[in-house]
């Protein structure tokens, strides 16, 4: 009889804890690992690690699963990235709590924020909940291909305690302030992981308007703190620009909250076009409120965020043109009307419809032709200036928008083109590699789940790995120390004390991932979301097993069948 349900065998282990990698068996039972160590006993089923890498499961702290949670069972597609934990309700949005009447006005939100088609949200979402506690029941009785864990978003808080007003920007009363606090206490003994909040101007519904949670004062951001304190603990995640002339005050604020709590807090750090030195004094304002006491962590990624224009997407400059608009949608083959729109005569209707617009929103929305790289093949993530649509205009003595136009319609898909929103102000990675080797910084960002036409950066895990990891880039970080920053750093931010290390007593989360074949293909866009709603799926190569509680729920990138993910529950519901 074997001794273990699973045995990885001989693989080089890089167990979460930051030191060196090693060479060892691991063995599984009952869903956890009970013993690390050369020769290990027979495995009723064996996975051959020889010459492979092998890491407990990624922990993905900013993603917006909140609804594809509910119709869906795989968490695409950070299920391709070797992440076998995801945490949502980031940003301060999300589907709970719900009265009937503000149900549209979340979808809309959801929507304007993180780019989730309304006709999608639906379609998929049956509101069988209306507190945040019976959203939370509906979500733990389901099965996934990774565990799940949510947190309170400030948003439908607000709006179910202050209706209206809190759309209204209006300051929340005591008697509202004490209601929040309430329901914030509920839900964290329900299982919320924590709590989230924006106070972001790029924060909007489809319809324009800000997120309730624009203008939150401090003395209600303190007493829903206090309230997650109370029920026994938890995290706190913001959206914030930090604008340079409101940075000091802004940031000084959010660490009175998190150390009025005694509550770790995380925000998103990335560097601006327009200001690009924004984010090494957040690094500063960081290590001083950690020497302090007050644990705040910036959430950085390992490369830009990047806005990918496709023919299909939502963020495309041709889509000012209602002769393209209504072509890319009718019926039929993506191959037929990329014939269409090469046609001189359409060509040409759609230029002149588009010329109009294009010193202003056509592509100052992108930061200019100069931002812009056209892909071919898989996606370059660190493209030279002279790479860019802009300069390779110039050589050709072309126009810019001229040349976008014809490559982005080659072919029988097209090509998409690339621009880096943030971290690549100087076109290089110099700001990234700082945010990655500071001590004040966790993973995060990837917003699985959002945005879905527009950006597919839920492979920052693999990226990470690809791109930063020694001997295979010599400028990077060591392997076992990278490693440790996407498991063990962030599942202890979020309190998950049972993952995220490779050892006996831990969740038997792991990957085993051939480190010579790791890569990213390029996106693709797919119409499988509700409704035949569209979203950009890039798969990845290299991940020999993705194994969750034990269970092997990818083969090479292919899914087993099995669906061991379950809700995870926050501290407070485990005291």
């Amino acid at each position: 009889m074997a001794k273990f349900d699973l045995v990885v065998r001989g693989g080089t282990v890089a167990d979460g804890m930051g030191g060196e990698v090693y060479v060892a068996d691991v063995g599984v039972a009952d869903g956890k690992i009970v013993e690390v160590g050369p020769s290990l006993g027979a495995g009723t089923v064996e996975i051959d690690a020889q010459g492979l890498l092998v890491t407990p499961g990624f922990v993905d702290i900013h993603t917006h699963y909140d609804g594809q949670v509910v119709w869906d069972n795989r968490m695409a597609p950070s299920s391709y990235n070797g992440v076998t934990t995801v945490v949502m309700g980031n940003c301060g949005v999300g589907f709970a709590p719900v009265r009937p009447q503000d149900r549209e006005r979340l979808v809309e939100l959801m929507e304007g924020i993180e780019d989730i088609p309304g006709v999608v949200l639906r379609e998929g979402l049956d509101w069988r909940w209306e507190s945040f506690e019976d959203y939370m029941g509906f979500i733990g009785a389901r099965h996934y291909d990774m565990d799940v864990a949510a947190q309170l978003p400030h948003a439908p808080l607000r709006v179910f305690v202050m209706g209206e007003r809190a759309c209204r920007l209006e300051p929340a009363t005591e008697a509202d302030i004490a209601e929040m606090r309430r329901l914030t206490i509920l839900a964290m003994k329900a299982g919320a992981v924590g709590f989230s909040t924006s106070r972001s101007l790029n924060h909007k519904s489809v319809h324009g308007d800000p997120t309730p949670s624009l203008r939150a004062s401090e003395a209600e951001l303190t007493a829903i703190a206090g309230g997650i304190a109370e029920a026994g603990g938890g995290v706190l995640e913001l959206s914030s620009e930090f604008l340079k002339d409101v940075r000091e005050d802004e940031f000084a604020m959010v660490r009175r909250v998190a150390a009025a709590s005694g509550l770790p807090l995380s925000f998103g750090l990335t560097q601006k076009n327009s200001d690009p030195e924004g984010w090494s004094r957040l690094l500063d304002l960081i290590a001083d409120a950690q020497a302090a006491g007050v644990d705040i962590r910036g959430q950085f990624t390992p490369r830009p965020i990047g806005a990918m224009i496709t023919v299909e997407g939502t963020s495309n400059p041709f889509n000012f043109s209602p002769t393209y608009k209504q072509l890319v949608a009718s019926p039929g083959l993506m191959a037929a009307k990329l014939a269409r729109l090469r046609e001189p005569a359409v060509r040409e209707a759609v230029m002149a419809e588009v010329r109009p617009h294009e010193s202003g929103p056509v592509i100052g929305r992108f930061g200019g032709f100069e931002r812009l790289f056209v892909q071919s093949g898989d996606t370059n993530y660190e493209p030279g200036i002279e790479d860019s649509l802009g300069r390779r205009a110039a050589r050709e003595g072309r126009a810019p928008l001229d040349l976008l136009y014809d490559l982005m319609h080659e072919g029988d898909r097209g090509r998409y083109v690339y621009y880096a929103v943030n971290n690549f102000a100087d076109f290089n990675f110099d700001a990234v590699r700082a945010m990655i080797a500071h001590p004040g910084t966790v993973p995060g960002l990837g917003d699985g789940g959002a945005h879905v036409s527009v950006i597919s950066d839920a492979s920052f895990p693999t990226y990470l790995l690809m791109r930063w990891a020694k001997p295979r880039n010599p400028d990077g970080f060591e392997l076992g120390w990278l490693v440790k920053r996407q498991t063990s750093d962030t599942a202890r931010l979020m309190g998950m004390t049972d993952r995220g290390v490779i050892a006996p007593g831990f969740k038997a989360d792991l990957n085993v991932i051939d480190m010579d074949r790791l890569g990213l293909e390029a996106p693709v866009m797919s119409h499988d979301l509700p409704a035949g709603g569209k979203r950009l799926l890039q798969r990845t190569r290299g991940y020999v097993a993705t194994i969750v509680s034990g269970e092997v729920v990818y083969r090479n990138g292919e899914p087993t069948g099995a669906l061991p993910g379950r809700l995870v529950k926050g501290r407070a519901a485990a005291a």
